[in-house]
């Protein structure tokens, strides 16, 4: 019956929107009325309101959906959605100031004399429009006003420039910022927690261990990183668009003709193309460029782009006069002068020690407030001409409540799906596809492709992602980031604005297209732009590295990177090390021979067994490295054989946990009395406990009899290359400690040395001087030492001394004994500092700077660029990790 209301659910829901129904209401109405429905079904057949559900009972599922609602708007941790209004904002703003006009006419006689240069000119500026506007009705209806009639005007093919310029339009959902991106970051950080969840049930399930190691774990993703993995792959797909309109170009010259301009490029034209180039660029750079390189969040981008596109719409709105430009220089000098003071000064208030310091912060206001005066100017303009502020805070409001309203009805709807054991039903449905993970990926994606025919993204995003992609992140056999299935989905979903029937971009642009461009040239125009479109998503699906690499990177070369003893780091900082070894030609090894011959005779025993046990680390680190990757090799050897054994009987062991699981549940349903079963009931329950134990008893007589063999055997060879990383890191962290620490006392010599009158006169002032004001000398005496390594027996001593001293009666006897205690231990090691100075520095100093790019890397406090940069390549591929589970 579970199926059954699920399939009503359904039905109710396409209903009530093929009947027109608003989307935000039929996606709650749906999911509360089916479950209503449910519950009195089984209260009126059964007694019980639950029968009819996959667990639980209406009113609890009734509570889960308040409590998704609430979610959207109440958890603090849910700030990302605080961009999407601040966005709307800048595109709509942008679009009414008709900066779109300016870079459509300007950008076309630049492009113009280009085979097809109409058309690159629309996806350039579709791709500059993208990354200001991303309103994608906003950017079809400004190019089909402006660029369809002069790309008809030029015999331009019909279905090539409608095409181009639908296709371009939909730039704005995978060009960052995107609303879209936006809404996926939000579904995703949610179906991230599920992932893990589901993840750890199967490791434990698989290894019958408690907890996951956390280089299983699956990783999260934001907004900010959402923004960065989709630059790339929105630069291909522009790349894919002009490649394809230059050769249509040359292979059909008469349609797509080139379009040579009235008058040469002269520097009134250069003019005009700065004019209405550089300060999209700047503000593209100002959004995207503070994202990238850690200075803002992604809300505080939004409020950036937000303040730049009134700043843009001040001088853009009024007619031409000599004070149009006077609100943007005025912003532009302020931001200048903030940055010089942020260069320059100490802007913190609470740190203001100086005159200097005080200055800073003098400039600092004087330049915010001038910057706000430039915003307000530029916002008083656009309230007086054409009413323009109202109108875009109008259009603002409308589109942020939609998208809010239907976000919080989908989080009910998801509930309702949930209830009725959809979301148990897809798993099972996906697991069970032959060919694992790609099989269900591009299921996934053909039902996403598919369902772009009839709904838009909004729907998609908060009604199919969370039901699919926790089961896409916890499969370990791809082990792919959110971040990179986020993109994929993204420009998947991006092709629903050009399929028809309900293709939103389709609308728009018939609704600007003269009468003489037919709907079907249309239709036929945008296909090769949606094939372009699953080209691009297949580069993307099959090359990680350009979804993964950038968001790596800026990880990685930030302030708050993780360090290099992060274990999910650690596979890549070996191969890097591993690298650098075969490329030293044998330095390190020479290095760590040499360092073992080093003659530690004068040094004190303890300090001498340290250097040697950390020298012989040093050459154990090195074997055991090799020894690993011999033994990464034969695992790898070993896997092909063994993953296809390892996924036949797991697909079996899971067959068999789900009959015990069912038979489990039947005896509990026999055994409760007072269920008020019939006899017949009770006798079919029977009978399927009886068929399921036989199939139990089935799956496992199919399970290979050499299968606990294989498993131990291919166990042992994982085991022991996992137990030979784990010696090496111990070792390598042991070969660099020692020999640090060793050169850390040795560095402190001149500060050990410069105690010695100091250390001298103590005896005269225990023999004669005041016991408590000679304590308190002694007191200073050992913070010195404190901050000079290797001294802590004198320092021992020296606290014993001062111990006795401040006694009421002090044994001034025992004092001088803890003196001459703490001086014969000055002596020893101003001896044996001496001599190392000498003898042992050099080596040392020769030995840890050999092995620290190598062995010493883990001990670093944080990654150097060179490996920071390798480490962002080197994670940007997916690492299948099925064998662990």
């Amino acid at each position: 019956m579970e199926v059954f209301f699920l399939v009503t659910l359904m039905v109710l829901m396409a209903l009530a929107l093929g009947s027109g129904f608003p989307v935000a209401f039929a996606l709650p109405g749906a999911s509360i009325m089916t479950i209503l429905l449910a519950g009195a079904a089984g209260l009126i057949a059964t007694g019980d309101p639950g029968a009819y559900f996959f667990t639980g009972t209406p009113w609890q599922w009734l509570s889960a959906g308040v409590t998704n609602l609430r979610s959207v708007y109440w958890v603090p941790q849910r700030d990302t959605l605080i961009a999407v209004p601040l966005f709307i904002f800048m595109g709509i703003m942008l679009q009414k100031s008709r900066i779109a006009e300016d870079l459509l006419v300007t950008m076309a006689q630049l492009f113009g004399p280009v085979p097809g240069g109409l058309g690159i000119s629309v996806v350039f500026v579709g791709a500059l429009l993208a990354a200001t506007t991303g309103i994608v009705g906003a950017t079809v209806v400004a190019m089909g006003l402006i660029s369809l009639p002069a790309m008809l005007r030029n015999n331009y093919s019909h279905s090539l420039a409608t095409g181009t310029i639908a296709a371009s339009g939909t730039l704005g959902q995978i060009i960052p910022p995107s609303i879209v991106l936006i809404i996926l970051a939000d579904q995703l950080s949610s179906a991230t927690d599920q992932a893990g969840n589901l993840r750890t049930i199967m490791y434990k399930q698989a290894t019958g261990e408690l907890s996951m190691p956390s280089i299983f774990e699956v990783t999260s993703t934001s907004a900010g990183e959402m923004f960065m993995g989709a630059l790339a792959p929105g630069l291909v797909l522009v790349g894919l668009y002009m490649v394809y309109i230059l050769g249509f170009a040359l292979l059909r010259p008469k349609s797509a003709p080139a379009v040579h301009r009235e008058g040469g490029f002269d520097l009134d034209f250069a003019k005009r193309v700065a004019l209405a180039l550089v300060p999209p660029l700047t503000l593209i750079f100002l959004v995207l460029g503070s994202i990238i390189l850690g200075v803002a969040t992604v809300n505080q981008a939004g409020a950036i782009g937000s303040a730049g596109a009134m700043v843009m719409a001040g001088y853009r709105l009024p007619e031409s006069n000599r004070r149009r430009y006077w609100p943007a220089l005025l912003a532009l000098a302020s931001v200048a002068v903030l940055y010089f003071a942020l260069s320059n000064f100490e802007m913190n208030i609470k740190r203001i020690n100086t005159t200097y310091d005080l200055i800073g912060i003098i400039i600092g206001i004087i330049a915010s407030l001038t910057l706000i005066a430039a915003l307000v100017w530029s916002g008083l303009r656009a309230i007086r001409i054409d009413n323009t502020m109202h109108s875009v805070m109008v259009e603002t409001a409308k589109t942020t409540s939609l998208v809010f309203i239907i976000l919080m009805g989908a989080a009910i709807l998801t509930t309702g799906f949930r209830a009725f054991g959809g979301e148990e039903l897809v798993r099972n449905f996906l697991e069970t596809l032959p060919g694992g993970f790609w099989t269900k990926f591009w299921v996934v994606m053909g039902v996403i492709f598919i369902l772009g025919f009839f709904i838009d993204f909004i729907e998609i995003s908060v009604v199919v992602v969370p039901i699919v992609a926790p089961i896409l992140l916890a499969d370990p056999s791809a082990n792919v980031t959110a971040v990179w299935l986020g993109v994929i989905i993204g420009l998947n979903m991006q092709t629903s604005f050009l399929t028809p029937p309900f293709g939103f971009a389709l609308f728009y642009l018939r609704g600007v297209a003269p009468a003489i461009v037919r709907t079907v040239s249309m239709y036929r125009g945008v296909i090769p732009f949606i094939i372009l479109q699953l080209i691009a998503l297949g580069i993307v699906a099959l090359n990680p590295p350009l979804v993964n690499y950038l968001p790596n990177r800026v990880k990685f070369l930030s302030d708050v990177s993780p360090p290099p003893r992060n274990p999910k780091l650690q596979y890549c900082l070996e191969q890097y090390v591993e690298d650098k070894l075969r490329a030293d030609n044998g330095v390190t090894r020479t290095a760590i021979e040499a360092a073992q011959r080093i003659d530690l005779g004068n040094l004190p025993p303890a300090l001498a067994n340290d250097l040697k046990s950390s020298f012989k680390a040093a050459g154990d680190a090195i074997a055991l490295f090799d020894q690993a990757f011999v033994l990464e090799k034969q695992v790898k050897e070993m896997s092909p054989a063994y993953r296809e054994r390892l996924t036949y009987v797991r697909g079996l062991q899971k067959q068999i946990r789900t009959a015990e699981e069912r038979v489990k549940e039947l005896k509990v349903f026999l055994s409760q009395s007072g269920r008020g079963d019939s006899e017949a009931e009770k006798a079919r329950d029977r009978a399927e406990i009886k068929r399921l134990e036989a199939e139990i008893a089935q799956e496992k007589a199919k399970i290979p009899a050499d299968w606990e063999k294989v498993y131990n055997a291919f166990q042992k060879v994982n085991g022991a290359e996992k137990k030979a990383r784990v010696d090496y890191r111990r070792n390598a962290d042991k070969a660099y400690s020692g020999p640090q620490r060793a050169l850390e006392i040795l560095n402190a010599t001149p500060a050990f040395m410069a105690l010695d009158g100091e250390l001298r006169s103590l005896k005269t002032e225990i023999d004669t001087g005041d016991p408590k004001k000679t304590a308190a000398h002694i007191r200073e005496i050992e913070r010195k030492l404190t901050k000079v390594a290797g001294t802590s027996k004198i320092k021992s001593a020296l606290s014993k001394a001062r111990r006795v001293l401040k006694k009421r009666k002090p044994k001034l006897s025992r004092a001088l004994k803890q003196y001459d205690k703490a001086m014969k231990a000055y002596e020893s090691q101003k001896a044996w500092r001496a001599e190392a100075e000498k003898t042992l520095r050099p080596g040392l100093e020769t030995f840890l700077k050999a092995i620290t790019p190598t062995l010493g890397i883990r001990s670093q406090e944080e990654l150097t660029r060179e490996q920071a940069l390798y480490l962002a390549w080197c994670g940007s591929d997916h690492k299948d990790i099925s064998l662990n589970f």
